[in-house]
């Protein structure tokens, strides 16, 4: 019979371990809270479980496709890649470490930066990859960002950045940091030109990233839940020696106390940011 393979046991469907077949890896996606979906139907969802609303995080190439139109782009700066000028060595040789990412994420950098109509509008987008060193900022990310900056100020379009970071990356030292004063100087130039500046945060955004140009635009947008801060709670909580308040760090306790100007689910970034961006910008 076509159900013979099914033994039944007190009500419930068992398989024995050997006739067990195993489910292609990323078929199904499980939510922190437990909800399971199909990978298709997330994906088809913008990368949202339905049932919770829990936000999937998603890289540059999933946000480019929910942004621009027809997802149709220009990437700026693709083949600018990090370098080890420092010969740094912790566990690995940074050397070593940047071939691997390379190789596993196939980024060149923990950042993109793209060019590209959003709902009929023109505009540079720079986003971030989690994936490639957990989004860190270093000598690459500072220079592209600078560079796409340019780009819409040569071209006079509006610019947005996509935040996902744990901050600095030590494997540069100072260089990493001095990437800070290069953006927020870039933006400088961005806003005297009469450009708007969206930043967008997404999970998780920490460290020098939030320090500067995250939370220096002229809307600050965020992704529900998301996590955003400048050292994570726990060191908060050591330092300080008290316990925090329920929800902090979210994007809706930062909403709250005025540091987010809203939250946007991910289904609707499109719309809402393009909206903003006619309601900020003229075309000229």
């Amino acid at each position: 019979m076509a159900f013979e393979w099914f033994k039944r046991k007190n009500k419930n469907i068992t398989t024995s371990t050997t006739e067990k077949k195993d489910v292609p890896k990323g078929l199904w996606h499980q939510t922190p809270t437990g909800k399971i979906i199909e990978y298709d139907e997330l994906k088809a969802n913008n990368y949202v479980s339905p049932e919770d609303g829990f936000h999937v995080r998603i890289g540059s190439n999933e946000y480019f496709s929910l942004l621009f139109d027809d997802e149709k782009y220009t990437e700026l700066d693709a083949k600018v890649q990090s370098i080890d000028f420092l010969k740094f060595k912790d566990t690995k040789a940074y050397s070593d470490r940047l071939k691997e990412v390379k190789a596993k994420t196939k980024l060149n950098d923990s950042v993109r930066c793209a060019v590209g109509k959003v709902g009929g509008t023109e505009m540079v987008i720079s986003c971030m990859d989690f994936a490639f060193i957990g989004g860190s900022l270093g000598s690459v990310m500072g220079e592209k960002i600078a560079r796409a900056i340019d780009h819409a100020i040569q071209n006079r379009l509006p610019f947005m950045i996509i935040s996902q970071s744990g901050g600095a990356r030590m494997q540069e030292a100072a260089f990493s940091l001095m990437q800070m004063a290069k953006v927020q100087a870039k933006l400088a130039q961005l806003s005297c030109a009469g450009l708007p500046y969206i930043s967008y945060l997404s999970d998780p955004t920490f460290g020098g990233i939030t320090a500067s140009f995250a939370m220096t635009a002229d809307i600050i947008m965020a992704e529900p839940g998301a996590l955003i801060g400048f050292a994570g709670p726990r060191v908060i909580r050591e330092t300080i020696g008290k316990d925090l308040p329920e929800g902090f760090q979210t994007s809706e306790f930062l909403l709250e106390k005025g540091f987010v100007d809203f939250i946007v689910r991910r289904t609707e970034i499109k719309a809402v940011v393009s909206k903003t961006v006619n309601l900020l910008y003229e075309n000229k």
